[in-house]
Formats: C-alpha cells, sequence, structure tokens
C-alpha cells in the first residue's frame, strides 16, 4: 500500500499573508501521513495558518488545514485508505474505521474547514459529490472560490480557462 512519488498528481500549501495568498509546492517527506503533512504546513507564515491540498492518482484529494495547535482534514474518499496510506492516514488522526468492501465512496472529516475562508460545507459538499469532477478539478474550483485559483492553476499544471 506504499504510495510512489509518482502517484502525487499535485501536493501544495496556500497561506495567506498580508492578504496575498502564495501557494507552494510541498516537499514528498511531508506526504507520509497527516501528522506529517500538518507539521510541514505549520512551518508556513499564514495570517490563518496554512491550507495543504495533495492529490493523488486522479482517484482523491486531502485537505489538511492548520491553524495554531489546531489541525483541520477532509479525505474526499474514504474508500481510497484500501488503497492509500495517506488516506488511511487521514481516516485514522479522523478516528475513523477502515472502509468496508461495500462501502460508499463519502468523504470523511471537517467540510467546513475552509468556511471561513470564503468555502461553505454545502458547496465544499456539492463539489465532492460531483462523480464526473476529478480532484484536480473539484481543487481548483476550491482554490478560485478562496481566491487564490490562478495561483493554484499556475502551482499544478493547469490552464486557466
Amino acid at each position: 500500500m506504499a504510495e510512489r512519488l509518482d502517484d502525487v498528481d499535485f501536493a501544495v500549501a496556500a497561506y495567506r499573508e498580508g492578504g496575498a495568498w502564495t501557494v507552494a509546492e510541498l516537499v514528498h517527506d511531508h506526504l507520509d501521513d497527516v501528522t506529517a503533512l500538518a507539521g510541514g504546513l505549520r512551518r508556513l507564515p499564514g495570517d490563518a495558518g496554512a491550507v495543504g491540498m495533495v492529490a493523488m492518482d486522479e482517484d482523491f484529494f486531502l485537505v489538511v488545514r492548520v491553524a495554531g495547535p489546531s489541525t483541520r482534514v477532509l479525505l474526499s474518499d474514504i474508500t481510497a485508505a484500501d488503497e492509500w496510506e495517506l488516506a488511511a492516514s487521514a481516516l485514522d488522526f479522523l478516528h475513523l474505521p477502515m472502509p468496508e468492501d461495500d462501502d460508499d465512496q463519502v468523504p470523511a472529516g471537517d467540510l467546513d474547514l475552509l468556511g471561513d475562508l470564503g468555502m461553505p460545507a454545502m458547496d465544499l459538499g456539492a463539489l465532492i459529490d460531483d462523480p464526473d469532477s476529478y480532484p484536480d478539478e473539484v481543487l481548483s474550483e476550491v482554490a478560485r472560490r478562496l481566491g487564490f485559483g490562478e495561483l493554484f492553476d499556475d502551482a499544478v499544471g493547469l490552464t486557466s480557462a
């Protein structure tokens, strides 16, 4: 169940300083598990903490937000934990059981972790529920709604529409 570096579609951190967003690539050392990812995000200087966005093999995404001692996590699909260590670590962090074979592809964690930044839980849930959207498309839309869409798209190699 070990991730390979080429399975990572992208891993970026976004943080705001003085009202301006910065998007930076995360080093792969921070992708071992949620705790390592949160530790890497805590090193960033954001006014309201930092947001990490990781997409794996066009399969699922993970959003981790840190602010002070607080770590909030959203995994787009619980069934990803069967194949991916990073997803399994998210369920472990959230104190949730591993999925059963017949479990639906549903998100786990805090849908409102970006609510105060402009992405309400209901809107984020609707994006995740769209069966035709890939993780990079969902996270690009999230970034756009939070105010750093172009920076995100440039960082992950998407062309802005």
